[in-house]
């Protein structure tokens, strides 16, 4: 008798532990509950990418699912009604019953992607997750603007530019196939030069260039998904003549003094005045005193004596 009622305390404690056990597990089970293998998918453009939404716990056989596409503050059906809707139709297939496999992603795919399954028969009827996939994009041919010629101890600046890859692209400029540190102070192989590189934004910028800064240059765009760069352009610093210019200024300064000189002369001599008398006297010739001229429109000016009689 004692050895069974020690028996009966044995194994009410784990009836009771397993019952509980199986209550928890049924209240579980009664939830519908997602998960997801990657919430962040990073994918180069034009590659293919799965959203990958899984059900773990549900006790509907047939849950509704769907699939919502957030861009832009713009909400928009992807799986709808189990049909793929918008521009992901026809280059995306559904796994299993809840994920997507997008073929062929462009840099629009980028976004927010929201799934949701409603299991009528579960307690918690409704879950969702969120999947955020981003399309990397590479760069294209950047820009680059080198000026041919430059004066010693004059500022230059290069610019290089590209608007397509993303995420934003990094910048790096080389000259003779030799890459420029960002500050030319940091590398005493530049220690003649005096120039600092922005890579963000492309910019390379002299304060004072110098003969050796002479060369060919061209500028490398890269991110994650790839690089592009741009052609060979040459730039030339070159020497001023100084004595050159300031002789080029008095030669010019003399050819104005002459020049003013004759025209000053000229003057003086009245080769520049006009001999109005002669004109006036051709056009109007003079009239005699005490003769009266009649004029008409037919003969002109005639003359009247006082001996004409009508």
């Amino acid at each position: 008798m004692a050895l069974r009622r020690r028996l009966r305390l044995r194994l009410c404690p784990r009836l009771s532990d397993f019952l509980l056990l199986l209550l928890f597990r049924g209240c579980l089970v009664e939830a519908v509950n997602l998960k997801s293998s990657n919430r962040n998918p990073v994918v180069h453009e034009f590659e293919s990418v799965e959203l990958s939404c899984i059900i773990t716990d549900s006790q509907t056989n047939d849950p509704r699912i769907e699939w919502k596409k957030i861009q832009d503050g713009q909400t928009t059906y992807v799986y709808f009604d189990n049909k793929i809707q918008g521009d992901l139709a026809g280059r995306t297939d559904v796994l299993g019953k809840t994920s997507l496999r997008i073929w062929n992603v462009t840099r629009s795919d980028s976004a927010l992607y929201r799934c949701e399954v409603v299991a009528r028969n579960d307690r918690k009827e409704i879950d969702e997750i969120t999947i955020e996939l981003i399309v990397q994009v590479k760069p294209v041919t950047p820009v680059c603007r080198v000026p041919k010629a430059v004066p010693v101890g004059k500022t230059a600046t290069l610019q290089c530019q590209e608007s397509e890859g993303y995420p934003r692209p990094h910048y790096s400029w080389y000259r003779n196939n030799v890459p420029l540190p960002t500050d030319s102070r940091a590398n005493p192989r530049f220690r003649n030069s005096s120039f600092l590189l922005n890579a963000e934004t492309g910019t390379l910028v002299f304060s004072a260039v110098h003969k050796e800064d002479s060369g060919q240059y061209y500028c490398i765009a890269s991110n994650d998904a790839g690089a592009a760069r741009c052609e060979e352009q040459e730039m030339e610093v070159y020497d001023l003549n100084i004595a050159g210019i300031i002789g080029g200024v008095l030669v010019v300064l003399v050819v104005l003094v002459l020049i003013t000189l004759g025209i000053c002369c000229a003057y003086r001599r009245g080769c520049f005045i006009n001999n109005k008398h002669d004109g006036e006297s051709y056009k109007n010739p003079g009239k005699p005193d005490g003769v009266n001229y009649i004029r008409t429109n037919e003969e002109g000016d005639f003359r009247h004596k006082s001996s004409f009689v009508i």
